[in-house]
């Protein structure tokens, strides 16, 4: 039987229109889908700066679905999971974003230490840490090891810690010193007498402005009996780092009272005063004074120069008054009013507390609390 050929001419036209429409039908549906996501985008967006995110949340994933392909909205949608609190749809998006193949060296970084952040906030450090370690050489590496800091100093690996530390300083980031020395101090806290003292040295030469590590080795070797040593190690931090000497002034008059050096001590401790006024200092030549009467009329010339609600109550406990059936009740309220006033204060959050501390424990600061009281600021 001979094949009609007719056919083959008569179906050309027809698979011709058929394909045209069916470009057509997709174009349209790709113009539909593309007008489709950004409205949805724009929508999120308007919605996060109105601060409305559960909107914005929805408005992304509805952009994420029409365009699944576009890494820009992940990272969006995982920053807001993030910020509501709900980690692990931060972490599942982030992960999602690490496997995908078509991510270039740029973004696969920016998704690495975004997961990280998201491990960070919500408490994992362990998988954190590990995170951030995969960005090293990155452009996020500086970051990482800010973040990998804070990490060691929050857990107290003291060692680790120092180790970031040095690669911070040596990438550039600023000095480390004082922190390291911070780091050798508390190391120094744990250790036996003789490695904590070869520790604290240790600091001391890393960061000779500090008055931690001194402060702590006159105490250590308070403890061990040899006063004189403690003594001669305070005198040196007071001349080194004038500005601790409201610190120092406690400890250096109670050595000095224990040795016999109480001119020596006397001497510097005035010294320091003319420099701070600070009433620590006043209350330790008071206590090394030989004339009683003459070291309490020192808060009277104290209230000469600045007015201070504690070197009244200081004052007025050493006085016999004419109604003395009274001075125990005005005693206790000029106690209670000076109070908070004899506390430390952190520069960086205001965090209050009875004791000086090297370390915020508010903030985490280092060197936040000044030598001085919060009246005396």
């Amino acid at each position: 039987m001979d094949f009609d050929f007719s056919w083959i001419l008569w179906t050309l036209p027809l698979a011709f229109v058929l394909g045209w429409l069916a470009s057509r039908l997709d174009l349209r549906q790709l113009r539909v889908e593309n007008r489709r996501a950004p409205k949805a985008y724009f929508r999120g967006l308007n919605f996060l700066l109105n601060e409305q995110q559960d909107q914005a949340i929805d408005a992304f994933i509805e952009a994420v679905r029409n365009d699944p392909d576009t890494s820009e909205l992940h990272f969006a949608l995982g920053n807001l999971f993030r910020r509501r609190g709900e980690y692990d749809r931060a972490v599942r998006v982030h992960e999602h974003l690490l496997s995908r193949g078509d991510l270039n060296r740029a973004e696969r970084h920016r998704a690495q230490h975004a997961l990280a952040l998201d491990f960070l906030k919500a408490g994992l450090l362990d998988r954190a840490e590990e995170a951030l370690r995969k960005l090293e050489g990155s452009a996020y590496e500086g970051q990482a090891l800010l973040a990998l800091l804070a990490i060691y100093e929050r857990t107290r690996d003291w060692p680790q810690a120092s180790e970031i530390a040095s690669k911070l300083e040596a990438s550039g980031q600023g000095s480390f010193s004082g922190r390291q020395s911070h780091y050798l101090c508390e190391q120094a806290a744990r250790a036996a007498p003789q490695e904590a003292q070869q520790l604290l040295r240790q600091a001391m030469k890393l960061a000779p402005e500090a008055a931690r590590p001194g402060f702590e080795l006159a105490a250590l070797q308070q403890r061990a009996g040899d006063t004189g040593a403690a003594f001669d190690t305070l005198a040196r931090l007071a001349q080194s780092v004038p500005a601790a000497i409201p610190l120092v002034a406690k400890p250096l008059a109670e050595a000095a009272a224990a040795t016999g050096r109480r001119a020596e001590a006397l001497d510097i401790l005035q010294a320091g005063y003319e420099l701070s006024h600070s009433l620590d200092v006043l209350d330790a030549i008071v206590t090394l004074a030989p004339d009683a009467t003459a070291a309490r009329d020192k808060y009277v010339e104290h209230l000469k120069r600045e007015p201070s609600l504690v070197a009244a109550s200081k004052w007025l406990s050493s006085e016999k008054l004419e109604h003395e059936q009274f001075h125990p009740l005005v005693q206790n309220a000029l106690d209670h009013a000076a109070k908070p006033l004899t506390r430390y204060r952190c520069a960086a959050c205001g965090f209050e507390a009875k004791q000086h501390f090297w370390q915020c424990p508010g903030c985490q600061a280092w060197d936040s609390y000044p030598a001085r009281r919060v009246e005396e600021l």
